[in-house]
């Protein structure tokens, strides 16, 4: 069962994070597994290394948003704009990032594996070093997306749209 919070308890959890990425003693790691975030606006947030995990965050507005090494297994990502968003490192396995917005962000060494990727805008994402080993990628746009080092065994790639990405020659 998920946990639907107000926008007042995400900002709060969100201050919280904030003073635990000072190491301030008052602050605490976010840790929003298996919340119901649905549809909410997160553009900008920093929840570089949070917990995610199992939440629900289709149609979440995550534009620019930060979440850098963040704990993100399992979650609906479904139809989510994380248009110019940091993911560098995360943990997105298993994660359901259908028709995502996914343009201009930054999955370097992101873990993707067994994600389902159908039909999502990567047009000029960096997936340099990601694994997306086993996602399901039928129908993504990767055009001018950079994949240099990007283990792509075992993915279904099926009417992707690979022809403008970019790798190393």
């Amino acid at each position: 069962m998920q946990k639907r919070i107000t926008t007042e308890e995400l900002a709060e959890v969100v201050r919280l994070h904030a003073l635990w990425q000072q190491n301030n003693k008052d602050g605490s790691r976010a840790n929003l597994s298996r919340t119901d975030l649905r549809e909410m606006d997160l553009c900008w947030t920093n929840l570089d290394g949070a917990i995610l995990s199992g939440a629900n965050l289709s149609g979440a507005h995550l534009r620019w948003a930060n979440l850098s090494g963040a704990n993100l297994s399992g979650t609906n990502l479904d139809g989510a704009d994380f248009t110019g968003a940091n993911l560098d490192r995360a943990i997105l396995t298993d994660a359901n990032l259908r028709e995502a917005d996914l343009c201009w962000v930054n999955l370097h060494g992101a873990n993707l594996r067994g994600a389902n990727l159908r039909r999502a805008n990567l047009d000029g994402a960096i997936l340099t070093h990601a694994d997306l080993s086993g996602t399901n990628l039928r129908g993504a746009d990767f055009r001018w997306a950079k994949l240099d080092g990007a283990n792509f065994t075992d993915a279904n790639l099926s009417g992707a749209d690979l022809i403008r990405s970019v790798t190393p020659r």
